[in-house]
């Protein structure tokens, strides 16, 4: 009889193990799919009690996010928009803080939690919506055109079937211009920088990629400069968590305060020299 009662009892030790790892499980499942800790707490709830927010950037985008090699800080106008959304946040630009990430690693890492947040001249796509959620638009971009300056070509009109327009293999950007430009000769090279020596050498008469990226080469070489209005909508976001709403409320709130107090246009002419 007691050998029995001892059986019984564990069979049902065992069952209400199974039951609680189950239970556990769920709630796991269920935090992971709204993005909160394992408190259950907004991002933004345990943003401000660690007293800091760590953001995702780009180091190898001129203009955005470029490492210094003398101070080895990242600098840029994504850089300097996160430190102002951090000072809306938690009341000090400081307490930011940045990770490196590619267009590769950046959205598993924020879905690992190594970041809280992506500013990366990332693209508010139809497709990225289902993986994260978005901001508004921080960062109007799309494809324009580089030229040398004293150019004829002013914009996507002056394209003609004589004109020699220079693009990236494989890259949106050459589908781009083909489409709005069909009788173009279009050249096609391996990279932005391959591209950008081909313009330099004469090989063609435009470049053609997102504005960002071109005003990085304008940047960096005076005797050139883009040109015309963008003739793709491709505008960047700033991507957390799907199912961080309180995040994302608290980041558009501190957008709309750059824009309305003038330091949203501070740091844009900053960084987008218009030359």
């Amino acid at each position: 009889m007691f050998k029995r009662k001892k059986r019984i009892l564990s069979i049902l030790l065992l069952a209400f193990t199974a039951v609680f790892m189950l239970t556990a499980c769920g709630d796991k499942k269920d935090e992971e799919s709204t993005g909160n800790d394992s408190k259950g707490k907004d991002a933004l709830q345990t943003i401000k009690d660690n007293d800091k927010i760590v953001f995702g950037v780009k180091n190898d985008t001129n203009l955005f996010g470029l490492k210094n090699p003398s101070t080895g800080d990242i600098e840029g106008f994504d850089i300097d928009i996160a430190k102002e959304i951090a000072k809306s946040i938690l009341g000090d630009a400081s307490k930011a803080e940045f990770k490196e990430v590619t267009s590769k690693t950046r959205i598993p890492m924020l879905q690992n939690g190594d970041i809280n947040a992506i500013v990366a001249t990332m693209t508010i796509t139809d497709e990225r919506k289902k993986e994260v959620d978005f901001s508004d638009v921080y960062f109007k971009a799309g494809q324009a055109l580089l030229v040398k300056k004293g150019s004829s070509i002013k914009s996507i009109d002056d394209i003609t079937k004589k004109t020699k327009v220079i693009a990236v293999k494989g890259s949106t950007s050459t589908q781009n211009i083909r489409e709005k430009a069909p009788e173009a000769q279009v050249l096609e090279f391996e990279n932005y920088a391959e591209a950008f020596t081909a313009l330099k050498a004469g090989k063609g008469d435009t470049l053609t990629t997102d504005n960002s990226i071109l005003y990085g080469m304008a940047d960096e070489d005076s005797n050139y400069n883009v040109v015309g209005d963008l003739f793709t909508d491709e505008p960047y976001g700033i991507a957390v968590k799907k199912g961080n709403t309180e995040l994302v409320e608290a980041i558009n709130k501190a957008l709309t305060e750059m824009k309305d107090s003038g330091r949203y246009d501070e740091i844009y002419k900053q960084w987008i020299k218009l030359n």
